[in-house]
């Protein structure tokens, strides 16, 4: 083989070891170019969301005020005991029919009580009807409608709506927690503030729908 038949079989083999390396940068850019649009939310229809992990939302420790008073944790929801986590909201529930509000107190438990539902178990619009009667039977929205009750009566100069609202929340949370970080995902993906408020009440409903869930719950309804 001549000098010129080996610099023009040389310079071939240098121009497909070129094109070998072109291609796999570009195979590497395609990847990660694909990598970042995903995991910043985007991605066919904007399915794709980054997920939000339990610690993020799920409530722990006694809550302040009332947790001493009535001897309850947020913990007790959480626990893998299902008699603790029961008994705990058998003590919230039972102040729904012990307790009787009126005048003021009254319209302020009705303007709380219709922000926030139980749907993901009896599913009526809010846990009260616009008189303030209870619309839901499910341990959970007793619970509830008990803990608003009770902090309206005994501490309603401590809380406000909102910081009552939030409350209600916090348990709800505990109640249903597969599916609030589900929907906590999809609020942090549309760049919605993760609070208590916005996760479990109203102001949200629904926004989680077509969304995977462990549809995880504790109590019965």
């Amino acid at each position: 083989m001549g000098n010129s038949e080996k610099q023009s079989k040389t310079k071939k083999d240098y121009e497909f070891i070129a094109q070998i390396v072109v291609a796999a940068i570009l195979a590497v850019l395609i990847i990660y170019s694909g990598a970042k649009f995903f995991s910043s939310g985007n991605g066919i229809g904007g399915a794709a969301i980054s997920g939000v992990s339990a610690s993020e939302i799920i409530p722990s420790g006694i809550p302040a005020v009332y947790g001493g008073e009535l001897g309850v944790r947020y913990d007790d929801i959480s626990t893998a005991n299902p008699r603790q986590a029961d008994a705990t909201i058998g003590v919230l529930g039972k102040f729904d029919n012990s307790i009787t509000l009126t005048g003021s107190d009254l319209q302020r438990y009705i303007d709380i009580g219709l922000q926030i539902s139980c749907e993901y178990c009896c599913g009526a619009d809010s846990i009260i009807f616009s008189n303030g009667k209870a619309a839901c039977g499910c341990a959970h929205s007793y619970a509830m409608r008990g803990l608003a009750k009770y902090l309206i009566k005994n501490h309603g100069t401590e809380f406000t709506d909102d910081e009552i609202l939030e409350e209600l929340g916090k348990w709800k949370v505990l109640f249903f927690p597969g599916i609030h970080e589900t929907k906590a995902a999809v609020l942090k993906s549309k760049g919605i503030e993760l609070n208590y408020i916005n996760l479990a009440s109203n102001k949200y409903r629904g926004i989680e729908t077509g969304k995977q869930s462990s549809g995880s719950m504790v109590g019965g309804c």
